[in-house]
């Protein structure tokens, strides 16, 4: 709300006069003016000389004077200020003026102060103010202020991903700075490529291992230690953790509970609840807590994809959607996934058993393209050779494709396909005749064995 309006009497020509000069009445009677009473506008107070109103006009030169005069003392005194000041840093040089007028630089480590190593977490969205801020509760630097100035001279800041960091404590900002640009810096950090299980697996051929997921967990959890070795979190820890009948602590989803406590493996359980992607885990937790991250995470993005209702399309739960979406995955290329997944469905409504080669190596030491006739025969709960329906489990973690192949399975009628040649050219049939005759092409480039 602006100022109240002054009282003020309005004079015989309309000009309104100061509030506080308010006339006495005049003793003869009102005079009228366009039948309003009017005045004359003088005082006539006995022993007073007469006093007049001012104008507006008036009014405003006399304020603007003042003004003027006030603003020249204001400068006198700006200007005495500043010859204290030179004076001051004339006669005690610049640190004693400095104490003098005070210090409002943020507090500082110095050099070779640091202390024990902790781990910083940087969010999606975070602030240099806010990494700041936690470095500052968690010691590795004394001020938030003074991290704060060293991030916004440092380029490299921009680069900072969100992660976890391990960084030393009681650092000079512009060290701290320093450490959590440096790639070097991040732990906990995991790529998860599609199609990767759990456990190691060698390829029978090769002979080169393929590391599962808990060894990739284990080596992405190692954090430097005062012996010099590094402290990781060891595979063997991990799959016990795994293994735990606590599924809720794992972060196991509920649409997938009932089934996975059925898993006739325990050590496998937890098959393609983690997804394929890049996955960041604080590795100063519990194995059982590095693996409830990833797994609720994983969770959450396969319902994004809406696996709670999509597999009603095609007859399956969101636990039977992921096992199909795994066999997508090592059975096919990317391009072929929505036809593979209809080939999936087909069999399953015919029934009829799936006979893929995956499911036959799943459960083996050791992998192979071409499976044998007594690798075939061998029963096993994920075998589909020896058993009709899904496999017990996935068989992989699929990637987010093929989950939406199987939710939105294209029509069609195959029950048949076969991969030709090493470039990946799969033909799909719903007649088994001509499904023989594309096996014979798969043996004649050789990706087949022709005693097969």
């Amino acid at each position: 709300m602006g100022d109240r309006p002054s009282r003020r009497r309005r004079d015989p020509a309309g000009v309104v006069g100061p509030a506080e000069q308010v006339p006495a009445q005049p003793a003869g009677p009102a005079l009228t003016h366009g039948g309003r009473s009017v005045t004359d506008g003088w005082s006539r107070e006995p022993h007073r000389e007469p006093q007049r109103y001012l104008s507006r006009a008036e009014e405003r030169r006399m304020r603007e004077a003042a003004e003027r005069k006030g603003k020249g003392k204001g400068r006198f005194v700006v200007a005495l200020a500043g010859l204290i000041v030179l004076a001051l840093l004339a006669g005690f040089g610049y640190v004693g003026a400095k104490k003098f007028l005070g210090n409002d630089a943020p507090a500082d480590f110095a050099d070779g102060e640091a202390g024990p190593e902790v781990v910083v977490v940087v969010q999606s969205g975070d602030t240099a103010s806010q990494i700041g801020e936690q470095m500052a509760e968690k010691g590795v630097v004394a001020s938030s202020a003074a991290f704060y100035n060293a991030a916004i001279g440092n380029s490299a800041m921009s680069s900072v991903q969100p992660g976890y960091y391990h960084i030393q404590s009681k650092l000079p900002a512009s060290g701290a700075v320093t450490a959590i640009v440096d790639p070097n810096s991040r732990v906990g950090s995991v790529v998860i490529s599609e199609g990767r299980q759990l456990h190691d697996t060698r390829d029978v051929t090769t002979g080169a291992t393929k590391r599962g997921i808990y060894t990739l967990i284990s080596q992405a959890s190692c954090l430097p230690s005062a012996g010099g070795l590094p402290k990781c979190i060891s595979v063997a820890d991990l799959e016990t953790a795994g293994a735990s009948p606590d599924l809720a602590g794992l972060g196991v989803p509920d649409w997938a509970a009932a089934q996975v406590r059925g898993v006739p493996d325990r050590n496998r359980q937890l098959e393609g609840l983690i997804a394929a992607g890049s996955w960041d885990f604080d590795p100063a937790s519990t194995p059982t807590e590095i693996l409830r991250t990833l797994v609720s995470g994983s969770a959450a993005k396969y319902e994004a994809t809406g696996i709670r209702t999509a597999g009603t399309g095609v007859a399956l739960n969101p636990y039977q959607v992921l096992i199909a979406a795994s066999l997508v995955e090592r059975e096919s290329l990317p391009s072929d996934f929505g036809k593979v997944a209809r080939v999936i469905i087909n069999r399953l409504a015919v029934p009829q058993k799936l006979e893929f080669d995956s499911t036959v190596n799943y459960a083996l030491s050791t992998t192979e393209v071409a499976t044998t006739d007594a690798d075939r025969a061998r029963v096993t709960p994920w075998n589909t050779y020896a058993k009709e329906g899904l496999p017990a489990t996935p068989i992989s973690s699929p990637s987010i494709g093929a989950v939406q192949a199987v939710e939105t399975a294209p029509p069609g009628d195959w029950l048949y396909f076969v991969t030709i040649d090493k470039q990946g050219t799969t033909l799909f049939t719903k007649s088994y005749d001509e499904h023989l005759q594309n096996i014979k092409k798969a043996q004649g480039s050789g990706i087949l064995d022709s005693g097969r």
